[in-house]
């Protein structure tokens, strides 16, 4: 694409105008001959010099479809592992979650345990007193 560019400053910045006056002039004499002569050979010639154009810009368009097809699949793709990623660190931040409170459950049961086996004998030491 760079040679294009290069090669269009050298002709000049006047050459492209020119160049696009003569395609715009071609173009709107091809449509006066095919809306002032009728169906006829005559305009079955200029038709037929303009599908190896259209040819290649169907072939630059698949080209051009081929690659917004795999930027737009590369896109999806992108997505989607981000949304695993964020997936995996919400999972990783509600199993902290989990344990601390796992932990703070054991803490609390072997507290409960503590009071469980004070209040057994405290309950022993009445009953020796009062038999």
């Amino acid at each position: 694409m760079g040679g294009t560019m290069n090669h269009s400053q050298d002709t000049g910045p006047r050459g492209m105008p020119e160049e696009r006056k003569l395609y715009i002039v071609d173009s709107i004499n091809d449509l006066n001959k095919l809306n002032l002569c009728p169906a006829g050979s005559q305009h079955l010639f200029p038709l037929q010099e303009k599908i190896p154009d259209v040819g290649t810009n169907s072939g630059n368009g698949s080209h051009s479809l081929f690659f917004m097809g795999l930027i737009m699949v590369l896109i999806v793709s992108l997505a989607l592992v981000s949304f695993v990623i964020f997936l995996i660190v919400q999972t990783g931040n509600k199993m902290d979650d989990v344990s601390r409170r796992l932990t703070a459950e054991g803490k609390d049961i072997d507290d409960l345990k503590k009071i469980n086996s004070l209040i057994v004998k405290r309950l022993n030491q009445l009953d020796a007193e009062q038999n």
